[in-house]
């Protein structure tokens, strides 16, 4: 995703035999984004990659179950409500928030996941609010651990193994396109620049362990919303070495450098991940606005082309009233948003924010699933109105 990676053992000069001390052909496979023209690895298997063979394995999620009638509406929803998303994370997705660029759905795994993933129509974006494990793959194991955000390619074969000790409460959004670093961050090179939020330092890619054999035959994989079921006579971790810039990476939204001003910045100065269609800012504790006369909180905006949702992880959530730690919010274009009743005056003099939030800009009007109704708040739009106005609607 980065930059390239080595680990292993493969040829000094690709599409060349490499083989085993006994003398052995490695089987070359070649992952490759936007057909040959994109970033991509070259794997090295000892078996040929391409053996499995359609089987019933019966895995996956609702996909986006049910689109009630739009309506133009700020929403509130209370996911820490939500109490059936248990199982492994191949089968716990609650999709609540989609368009034609991605789905946003949460999750709350237990267990493991009985079989490999492979996502064949999306990039994927976890947040970890709460919770960690390993995340697997034939190109390694990743760690990760509450605040990560977790970053797999399409077509990354992989499986889930959270910690069954700790709680668990994650986010992710499917992209329909890459997911990618904002370009503004990268020099002609490509590599970071120094006043990127971020350095190569604070991305975290999977530790290489060699071949390995989990007793897990299932291979389920996703294409055009639908899941289909693979079998191997032989495990699918069987690498033996690969390089390229193809591989998922973690990194923690607490080494998120943010940016402090004068006056209060857009979101876009919290800009992490950029994808078609969306852009996914991080709000992470930070001294704020300097101005002796600065505003501090958000103003009041119309932000024509943006559906706003804000994923909010913990701290002080000085521009909103009645959230809490896994709420999400919908703020929808055509109608201004902003502050709470109170909140916008308050906030003049505060120097310090400990707010920690993920926010999701999306070009495309946002569809909100039957799912995400059933845990929406009815009085959430009406609470921005100041309960001190006493004139009446009509």
């Amino acid at each position: 995703m980065l930059e390239r990676l080595s680990f292993g053992v493969f040829p000094a000069k690709a599409h060349t035999a490499l083989r085993s001390p006994s003398g052995a052909l490695r089987y070359e496979e070649c992952i490759t984004r936007a057909g040959f023209d994109g970033p991509y690895s070259i794997v090295y298997h000892e078996r040929r990659p391409h053996e499995g063979e359609p089987a019933e394995v019966h895995h996956g999620w609702t996909i986006a179950a049910g689109r009630p009638p739009r309506s133009l509406m700020r929403h509130h929803f209370k996911t820490f409500e939500q109490r059936q998303r248990g199982g492994p994370a191949l089968d716990a997705r609650v999709p609540l928030l989609e368009n034609d660029d991605l789905v946003l759905a949460v999750l709350a795994p237990d267990c493991e996941d009985p079989a490999y993933f492979v996502n064949a129509d999306a990039d994927e974006l976890f947040f970890i609010r709460e919770g960690g494990g390993v995340l697997k793959t034939m190109l390694g194991e990743l760690p990760f651990a509450a605040n990560d955000y977790l970053c797999l390619p399409k077509g990354l074969l992989y499986r889930f193994v959270p910690d069954v000790t700790l709680a668990q409460d994650w986010l992710v959004i499917e992209s329909n396109g890459p997911i990618a670093i904002p370009r503004q961050y990268r020099n002609d090179i490509g590599q970071l620049r120094m006043d990127a939020p971020y350095s190569h330092r604070d991305f975290r890619a999977p530790t290489f362990l060699g071949p390995s054999d989990e007793g897990i035959r299932k291979l389920v994989v996703k294409r055009g919303n639908t899941f289909f079921g693979f079998r191997y006579a032989r495990s699918p971790l069987d690498v033996v070495g690969w390089d390229g810039t193809y591989y998922p990476v973690a990194f923690s939204i607490l080494d998120f450098q943010a940016k402090v001003a004068l006056t209060h910045l857009p979101p876009t100065a919290h800009a992490t991940f950029a994808l078609p269609g969306a852009l996914v800012c991080s709000f992470v504790p930070r001294p704020l606005d300097f101005h002796p006369n600065a505003i501090p909180c958000p103003y009041p905006h119309s932000s024509v082309d943006i559906d706003e949702v804000l994923y909010y992880v913990r701290g002080n959530f000085t521009s909103r009233k009645g959230v809490s730690a896994g709420s999400i919010s919908l703020h929808p274009s055509g109608i201004p948003h902003g502050p709470h009743p109170g909140a916008y005056e308050a906030s003049i003099g505060c120097t310090r924010t400990e707010e920690l939030a993920v926010m999701l800009d999306c070009a495309r009007p946002l569809r909100v699933t039957t799912a995400a109704f059933a845990i929406s708040d009815p009085a959430y739009h009406h609470s921005f109105v100041d309960p001190g106005d006493n004139h009446s609607i009509g």
